[in-house]
């Protein structure tokens, strides 16, 4: 590669990084202007304040903030722990035996994971509202599954088709049980994949908005990114921006945290899949 051409992708890749995370850091610093310094025109506060913070953990806006937070931790945190045992062992049938149709299970798991969401809202709203699943935690567990099983099943699919199946015949050989064989020895190997499929399950599930706007109505079970739309200021005349921009910061940090600790394993899981299948 040329210099010339190193320096273009020094500045294309600067570029991107620059349009990547200038929106993060404005929206840090609007949580960090005070409600007067938001209408100056200024990309810094100059005049940093907690006070957005403080609003929404212990002000006005802990109503509706800390219970949000704690749907969407309870949401996320079951879809993802349903979503990963259910496509292991999915993954595992698909890649150890051999069953006609096996490509089109995994295409179908494809297809499903990126279908628009929204054509599933307006049948899941009225059914849901006759059966008594709306506005609950499970009424929102179930749709997530939707969401993250398809993309865990094509995940793991690709991890497990790279453990060595030899492994698993000796230790039968030995006197192991189908169940005994697979709890310990392929869950073990499979682990690094189950564990990147969790996050990834994790994040699709966190970020949705369209389920959590739809499908609840109170503070019973409206994740954080359904009630941030319904965030007030302090009168009719004030915008809640500084609040609304403290609780996003707040809702991104465990995702920012978890993509640069197991950025590698991310990549490795969807490329796996890009590659494998």
């Amino acid at each position: 590669m040329s210099a010339k051409e190193k320096t273009g992708w020094y500045v294309g890749a600067l570029l991107i990084v620059l349009y990547a995370i200038v929106p993060v850091v404005y929206i840090v610093s609007m949580s960090l202007k005070s409600e007067a310094a938001l209408s100056e025109k200024t990309f810094f506060p100059t005049n940093a304040t907690w006070a957005n913070y403080q609003g929404i953990f212990a002000g006005d806006g802990a109503d509706l903030f800390l219970p949000a937070l704690r749907n969407s931790i309870i949401t996320c945190l079951v879809a993802t722990f349903i979503a990963v045992v259910l496509a292991m062992f999915a993954a595992y049938a698909i890649a150890r035996l051999d069953f006609p149709g096996k490509r089109v299970v995994l295409t179908s798991a494809l297809a499903v994971a990126v279908f628009p969401v929204i054509t599933m809202v307006t049948p899941l709203f009225n059914l849901w509202r006759q059966i008594g699943l709306y506005d609950t935690i499970p009424g929102l567990i179930i749709p997530y599954l939707a969401l993250t099983l398809p993309i865990s099943i094509w995940t793991m699919s690709a991890f497990f088709r790279g453990i060595p199946w030899d492994m698993e015949q000796a230790a039968q050989v030995d006197g192991a049980t189908s169940w005994q064989a697979f709890r310990k020895v392929i869950v073990p190997l499979a682990a690094p994949g189950v564990f990147t499929t969790a996050i990834i399950a994790f994040f699709i599930a966190w970020n949705d908005f369209v389920f959590g706007i739809s499908l609840t109505s109170t503070s019973d079970a409206q994740p954080v990114p359904a009630a941030l739309s319904s965030f007030t200021g302090s009168s009719y005349f004030v915008q809640p921006t500084g609040a609304i921009s403290a609780a996003a910061v707040i809702v991104t940090i465990p995702v920012v945290v978890l993509a640069l600790v197991f950025q590698r394993r991310i990549v490795a899981g969807l490329t796996n899949g890009a590659v494998k299948g």
